[in-house]
């Protein structure tokens, strides 16, 4: 058991950061409503500019921080970043003003990548023959928090916008006295490498687009995907509590029920999928899938319906896993690597610019100086980014 603690450790990590992400999503509108005094519509604003903040040094300090465990060690990284996550949520939770929360995003955004961390700690205590499957449980354990998170969130959201905050932070510290506790350091003094300020440039990657000529269409295609799915995260608290009058535990509900039928589609389904057609039919069909259903949710009228249709939202997610595949098998051996980091830089530039767009929609077309009232708007540019991004994956597919 003892020989357990420090994967047990990883394993609660992973679940609690997700399961943090998941806490405020239901509660950001009241929280945001209650410390600037402003309606919904303004609301979305100041929620799409806080999620471009965290998204954005998210970004820019990701592989300072990968680097920095390189150098002084994973343990001492997580441990910090758990320590400051933790006291992080606890700002939020009494923060006073708007700007407050700017702070606490900032500081969450910079320590925030534990998840990279996480899976340089399992690489290091996992024998080879063991490190596949290990990946996966850490991979199911961040699907779990996030299943968690928002169920809890809503419900302690009942009692008051603060309390997941709270909450988030309470598990955030007891996770970093655990790690404190019972985890060794797992990279030895020998193995660490100076820490080089160059190496830590998220710009390298994006840079490196340009060495991969045969699959930059495809590249623009998923950056498109991107940017149109985070449009979930990003408004669905929102344009619920607009468009239907839910409350915090309803949304809460919601956001979890996708995240169960997503990770039903990404551990299951996907599978059985990629089994019986190629990946470019894959693709295709969920690129198609993914605009229908945003489509959809312009009309859909009431909250079963809504419900009706998460399952067949969660099906579009088959296009991400079918596209690096593609790609994958479209790139030499010996570039594998450099595509996985353009791929998580253009995964990070779409975190950045979904929130801007989205929230922006959401508030030009529900305020008071509205061209139209239609709080669905974000979906039907979703489904324009989708269209076009299909567009371009199938004639990439009849020149090849």
């Amino acid at each position: 058991m003892k020989s357990r603690l420090p994967f047990l450790f990883v394993i609660f990590t992973v679940v609690i950061d997700s399961m943090g992400i998941g806490l405020i999503l239901p509660v950001m509108p009241d929280l945001i409503r209650d410390l600037t005094g402003q309606g919904l519509s303004d609301a979305a604003l100041w929620g799409g500019a806080l999620g471009f903040t965290y998204a954005a040094m998210q970004f820019l300090f990701s592989p300072t921080v990968g680097n920095l465990s390189d150098r002084f060690g994973r343990r001492r990284v997580m441990l910090l970043s758990l320590t400051a996550m933790g006291i992080d949520y606890l700002i939020m939770g009494f923060a006073g003003s708007i700007w407050l929360l700017f702070v606490a995003r900032t500081i969450s955004g910079i320590t925030g990548a534990t998840y990279a961390t996480a899976n340089a700690v399992i690489a290091d205590i996992s024998p080879p023959e063991k490190r596949a499957a290990n990946f996966g449980i850490v991979g199911a354990s961040f699907g779990i928090g996030f299943i968690l998170g928002p169920v809890i969130g809503g419900l302690l959201g009942q009692l008051g916008p603060q309390a997941p905050f709270f909450a988030a932070g309470v598990l955030a510290l007891a996770n970093a006295l655990f790690g404190y506790l019972v985890a060794p350091e797992p990279l030895p003094v020998e193995k660490r490498r100076a820490f080089v300020l160059s190496q830590g440039n998220p710009f390298k990657a994006l840079a490196r687009v340009h060495r991969l000529p045969g699959i930059r269409e495809l590249l623009a295609v998923l950056l498109l995907y991107m940017i149109g799915s985070n449009v979930y995260p990003v408004v669905w608290s929102y344009w619920t509590q607009e468009k239907f009058g839910w409350d915090v535990g309803l949304v809460g509900l919601s956001l979890a029920a996708f995240g169960l039928c997503a990770a039903l589609v990404q551990g299951g389904l996907i599978r059985v999928a990629l089994a019986r057609f190629s990946a470019p039919v894959v693709a295709a069909a969920g690129l198609g899938m993914n605009a229908v259903v945003y489509l959809l949710l312009v009309w859909v009228p009431n909250t079963g319906w809504l419900f009706a249709f998460l399952p067949l939202s969660a099906l579009g997610m088959v296009v991400m896993p079918a596209l690096q595949g593609i790609m994958s098998s479209a790139t030499a051996e010996d570039r594998q690597g450099e595509l996985q980091g353009v791929v998580s830089s253009l995964q990070a530039v779409a975190a950045i610019v979904t929130p801007l767009i989205m929230t922006a929609l959401f508030e030009r077309f529900t305020g008071e100086d509205a061209l139209f009232y239609e709080p669905s708007m974000p979906f039907v540019a979703s489904a324009v980014l989708t269209v076009i991004a299909l567009g371009l994956f199938l004639r990439h597919q009849r020149r090849e």
